[in-house]
């Protein structure tokens, strides 16, 4: 009867927060006084912290206001995102501190360094981060991030004193601005005055793509190692000038769970931090639970979530020498839904965030000494390790693709690790190395846990279940040559210049001003940003697909680009220009030719060489399709290769007119929403010489429509002869494919395989679509070897399944071409190694001889 009365209590309790608007007292701690001075949040965005959600521009106000009135506080931008909204930091600490703050950042660092131990760590501010809704729709975070800083900047008394005297504290307030204010408007311009609980209203479901994600559609909290986005390059520069000891990530979960903080589950911690992270996290999870507690909110902390893939916020900080924190709060999902626990109030999500961030700052202050002593000894063990790895260096590059190569340096010098361009050739394993196009990572160093994490092949785990990728390797992901030296092979001497951001190397113009023909092949990354540069411009460009050898005994592979100057419409000053401006910006070699003739192969006049026509494409949006990977190639187009793709709803795609459109993009997603007469309108466009693209899902949806003649095979779990009902979710778990990397051959005279140089081709797969060959042999230019793993977690039962599978498969219709890939070649816009795969398709798809692929 007491707990009936509990819980009718604290229903009760929620249904007056719902009617009645809650104030600051609701959520700040009790015991404090508060000084006037300091602006409240509501006289600032004029309404209490959750009756609207805040939008983004209101919390930039706010904060503003906070730092121009309180010496305890100043303010930064540390970036913009691609929707030119400011990204924040606040600097919050006692006023003496921020006197001197250069000087405690300066010491702080020293304890990454070799002279750590001269830092008198009895006179040392902890740093901690606190960071908010790095997931645009999983606003509590954000939300809370005002009152924490009103909190701190305007609590009185010794004991919050104290606390600002020996901690720095650093407030992110919005990760990702662009998706909380894409989700603040949905949820506000849904609101009823009379509050709407019920899940299924309008409310409490976003249309798509949602705000969980930024401009384009990433996932921020997966870009923590890859750094391809500008809200993660700014934060991760931050993250290294301060190296906090604590960092929390503030998320949301489903409405029927309740809270959630690390450590998680103790199997699913990534070998390579140190053990005593996992004690001093569960020593910090105490101050949660009482913080928690005092508020009667329920929690758990050792189930579900995992600290192992360093490209999320939570684990990233705990391979730089700090303590990563993951919050998750049931969502509110608008601002009240009903739940399994009850009422779930957007004021009481923003509560519990509140006060955990209140229960962090407090562990950071009582811990200061232990957190700042393992920082130290983290840094120390590292050069530790190293001195016993038998990996002395990593050496990765490309001479044939130095802007990709560049790429990747960039990605590994902005997580403060040293890299070096090699200083001279030499020889391992039977590879040549030369200056110019390779780079070296030494392993001596205080980030050589990271590098190893960034480097690695890793196949044998501790536990099976992973709550993303289990693979990243990096120079994989890339597709570049890369090798791991021993003490044998690596020496000094190797490290020339050290590496820094600046400006890609330029490719060359080579003969200088041609009165005849230019050419260049397409081994550089940013090969087709220069075709279509070209064809943008009206320019009548060829592709060869056979090799030749030109008049002066030089070589081209298939796929190398002929500009002719004569009989073009564009005047041949405009072309000079252009390809002077290609050769330099696009980093790759431009020839002159003089002359047509080849001592070798076809000439410049053979039918070997084929029109290249300007892509117009339409890529199927909305619905069921995945956001993060129409973002994914949205963001490829635009942002790298400058193309204009139409994102087309799949509601309009039922009625429109499609021919205007040459190359018609479907990616992964459900498809269900396209009608019958849509299909019929595909089908007929591609027997008149339409191209498509389809990648996972989008691929067996035209295999089951009957458009394309791919098939797929099913994939059974294993039967297992004993089996009990409390294993279920491990088992079953332990069935799924949440990313590895595979090793696929690939048929480099293939217009798809043009422009790679090794046949042996990295692809990532998640999930369990496999695809069939084809029984025509000339339409399978990319298939899984055998023994196709080579980084990351797979049932050892489905790995003979995926060997020798298709990943790609051509198939002619009429006049047109499909091309279905059975995963997807441009992850989360790290995987430069195969975005030529699928930027092949687009250019070259529709000069395939459809001979080979009926």
């Amino acid at each position: 009867m007491k707990k009936v009365l509990i819980l009718c209590c604290a229903y009760f309790f929620n249904l007056i927060i719902l009617q009645a608007q809650v104030d600051l007292s609701y959520y700040l701690p009790p015991g404090f006084t508060y000084n006037a001075a300091i602006p409240t949040p509501k006289s600032i965005i004029d309404h209490e912290i959750g009756e609207w959600h805040v939008s983004h521009d209101k919390l930039v106000n706010y904060m503003y206001a906070v730092a121009e009135a309180s010496d305890r506080v100043t303010i930064s931008e540390y970036g913009r995102t691609y929707e030119n909204r400011p990204l924040l930091l606040l600097v919050i600490t006692s006023p003496a501190n921020h006197q001197r703050i250069d000087a405690i950042k300066s010491t702080h660092l020293q304890l990454t360094e070799d002279n750590a131990n001269g830092v008198d760590i009895n006179n040392q501010p902890a740093v901690i981060w606190l960071g908010h809704t790095v997931h645009g729709n999983e606003a509590s975070g954000a939300n809370s991030s005002l009152l924490t800083l009103y909190h701190l900047a305007a609590a009185q008394g010794s004991a919050i004193e104290q606390i600002l005297d020996q901690t720095v504290v650093l407030i992110d307030p919005a990760i990702n601005p662009d998706g909380l204010n894409r989700f603040s408007s949905w949820v506000n311009s849904h609101k009823s005055q009379n509050l709407v609980t019920d899940p299924n209203n309008l409310e409490h479901n976003e249309a798509w793509p949602r705000g969980r994600t930024n401009h384009y559609w990433f996932d921020l909290n997966r870009d923590y190692i890859p750094l391809q986005l500008p809200e993660s390059q700014g934060r991760n520069a931050k993250i290294h000038e301060w190296k906090p000891n604590i960092y929390t990530d503030h998320h949301e979960m489903g409405s029927n769970s309740t809270f959630f903080f690390q450590p998680g589950v103790p199997s699913r911690v990534h070998p390579l931090i140190p053990k005593k992270n996992y004690s001093i996290t569960e020593k910090i999870a105490k101050y949660f639970e009482e913080g928690l507690n005092e508020i009667q909110s329920l929690y758990f902390k050792k189930e579900n979530f995992d600290d192992y893939y360093p490209g999320r916020g939570p684990t990233y900080v705990d391979f730089n020498g700090g303590i990563a924190i993951l919050f998750e709060q049931a969502s509110a999902r608008s601002h009240a839904v009903e739940s399994e626990n009850g009422l779930l109030t957007f004021p009481f999500a923003i509560r519990n965030q509140h006060r955990a961030a209140l229960a962090t700052v407090k562990a950071g202050h009582e811990m200061r000494a232990e957190l700042l002593n393992y920082q130290k000894e983290y840094y120390a063990g590292a050069k530790n390790l190293a001195a016993n790895d038998r990996v002395k260096a990593y050496v990765f590059g490309s001479e044939k693709d130095p802007a990709k190569a560049f790429r990747l340096a960039e990605v590994v010098r902005r997580h403060d690790i040293d890299i070096y361009h090699l200083a001279e050739e030499f020889q391992s394993n039977g590879n040549t190395y030369k200056p110019n196009s390779w780079y070296v990572v030494p392993l001596n160093q205080k980030q050589y846990r990271l590098i190893h994490a960034l480097f690695e092949i890793r196949n044998t785990f501790t536990d099976s279940l992973f709550y993303d990728v289990s693979a990243w390797t990096m120079p994989l992901a890339f597709n570049l040559e890369y090798e791991a030296l021993g003490s044998g092979e690596f020496k000094p001497s190797l490290l020339g210049e050290e590496f820094n951001l600046g400006p890609m190397p330029k490719g060359r113009l080579i003969g200088g001003r041609s009165n005849y023909a230019y050419v260049f092949e397409i081994y550089g990354y940013y090969a087709h940003r220069a075709i279509n540069r070209l064809l943008d411009a009206g320019i009548r460009i060829k592709v060869g697909n056979k090799s030749f050898v030109s008049s002066e005994g030089r070589s081209f592979a298939p796929g190398s680009i002929m500009v002719p100057l004569s009989n073009q419409k564009v005047p041949v000053d405009q072309i000079h220009e252009l390809v002077q401006l290609i050769s330099e910006e696009d980093a790759i070699d431009v020839y002159n030719f003089a002359t047509g003739a080849s001592n070798s192969g076809p000439d410049l006049g053979s039918n070997s060489f084929d029109l290249l026509e300007k892509p117009n494409i339409l890529i199927l949006s909305e619905g069921g399709i995945s956001g993060y990977e129409v973002g994914a190639a949205w963001h490829l187009l635009d942002t790298r290769f400058k193309m204009r793709p139409s994102l087309v709803s799949m509601s309009r795609f039922n009625s429109i007119n499609i021919d205007q459109y040459n190359t018609i993009i479907l990616l992964d997603g459900n498809y269900g929403g396209i009608t019958d007469r849509a299909k019929a309108k595909l089908q007929t466009w591609i027997a008149k010489g339409g191209l498509v693209i389809s990648t996972k899902r989008a691929s067996k949806w035209l295999a089951d429509a009957k458009i394309s003649k791919v098939s797929f095979k099913g994939v059974p779990n294993p039967v297992r002869e004993k089996n009990r009902y409390v294993d279920y979710q491990n088992q079953n778990g332990a069935q799924v494919i949440g990313g590895s990397i595979f090793k696929a051959e690939l048929d480099i005279s293939h217009p798809l395989g043009w422009g790679f140089y090794n046949s042996r081709v990295p692809l990532f797969k998640r999930g369990l679509l496999i695809m069939n060959k084809s029984d025509n042999p000339f339409a399978n230019p990319l298939v899984y070897t055998s023994n196709s793993l080579w980084s990351g977690y797979v049932p050892e039962e489905k790995l003979p399944h995926i060997d020798q599978s298709a990943a790609a498969v051509i198939n002619a219709s009429g006049q047109g071409i499909i091309i279905s890939f059975s995963d997807d070649p441009n992850f989360r816009a790290f995987w430069y190694g195969t975005n030529k795969l699928f930027m092949n398709s687009i250019f070259f798809g529709r000069v395939i001889n459809r001979n080979t692929a009926r």
